[in-house]
């Protein structure tokens, strides 16, 4: 259930009074960051920055599969042995992803990281995998074999063989951490940008508030609107290149970790609601289920809402967005 967002991009104001603006890119937690903050001086940006970028570290350092320290990769060395007692942090964040995976009937589930891999998206697939194949790449799969033991703080993957993976919330809970960090010591306005998973809190300078475009996937030079982001979260799933097509029918890398076949349907589809994480995992989910029933799903949310380019280039928006239309 790999997730690259390319969708959101913010505009900020070149029009500076008592405070300025301060961005830093780079790379972390495998992907492109941008933090931008809101600072009186140069010097107290850039403290800002360093803040944000230790505690975005410090996120990947826990909850890394690729780490062989961390303790998600202790998880997963002991699946199908024993539990393993892990920091409060991770434990509760496990217990939110196996939440929002019962809220959307396992379109989310991070114990995607378990599947076999039998869908190439680099040029190389010439047929479909068999039905048999793809039934036994997610036999493992199946947050209802995460065991949670409060009161021990442990994690056990029931089954041998069975991982779990944040590459589908990750990005998104460090923007939120590294959020609550800066407002804690004092920034009073920022962008925390986890390629995609956008979280803002203030407003520019001259007042105005922070800004994202929604995007042609197709064009990705052309905005179909811009919308203000006042306090909020903005995550957009989708990526347009990595796709392979059989029979007509074209088939995006983020795969439905219950079937094992790739989403179909959707080009992009951005979430918008009070923090990273949840829109994270909610954009991953709403593109695994689809047009009419991820609408379906966000409107019977409170404080969600998303809009989604669907197969035909076509704009889908939850009830209460009001698209503003560029020319």
């Amino acid at each position: 259930m790999k997730r690259l967002a390319t969708s959101v991009f913010f505009l900020v104001s070149i029009t500076i009074y008592s405070q300025s603006i301060y961005t830093r890119t780079l790379k972390l937690m495998g992907s492109r960051f941008d933090v931008t903050v809101v600072a009186e001086s140069e010097t107290k940006g850039n403290e800002y920055i360093d803040l944000a970028v230790a505690e975005i570290t410090r996120i990947e350092k826990l909850i890394s599969s690729w780490d062989a320290k961390s303790q998600t990769s202790e998880i997963n060395r002991n699946s199908g042995i024993k539990p393993v007692v892990v920091d409060d942090e991770l434990f509760q964040l496990i217990q939110r992803c196996i939440k929002i995976s019962k809220l959307t009937n396992g379109a989310f589930d991070i114990s995607y990281a378990s599947m076999d891999k039998v869908w190439f998206f680099d040029g190389s697939m010439t047929e479909m995998p068999s039905e048999e194949a793809i039934k036994n790449s997610v036999a493992k799969v199946g947050y209802q074999n995460i065991i949670l033991d409060e009161k021990n703080h442990s994690v056990f993957l029931k089954l041998e063989g069975m991982k779990i993976g944040f590459g589908a919330i990750g990005k998104g809970y460090a923007a939120d951490r590294a959020k609550a960090l800066l407002q804690s010591k004092g920034a009073i306005s920022g962008i925390i940008n986890a390629s995609g998973d956008l979280n803002t809190w203030g407003k520019q300078p001259d007042g105005k508030d922070w800004l994202v475009a929604i995007v042609n996937p197709l064009n990705k030079d052309n905005v179909f609107s811009w919308m203000p982001v006042n306090n909020s979260a903005v995550v957009t799933s989708g990526n347009y290149e990595k796709y392979v097509k059989f029979n007509n029918v074209l088939y995006t890398h983020i795969i439905d970790p219950r079937t094992g076949y790739p989403a179909t349907g959707i080009l992009s589809a951005t979430v918008f609601t009070a923090n990273a994480e949840l829109a994270d995992a909610l954009a991953t989910s709403i593109f695994v289920m689809g047009v009419e029933t991820g609408l379906d799903f966000v409107n019977q949310l409170k404080g969600v809402e998303c809009i989604i380019v669907d197969k035909d280039n076509k704009i889908k928006t939850s009830k209460n967005i009001n698209l503003k239309q560029t020319n």
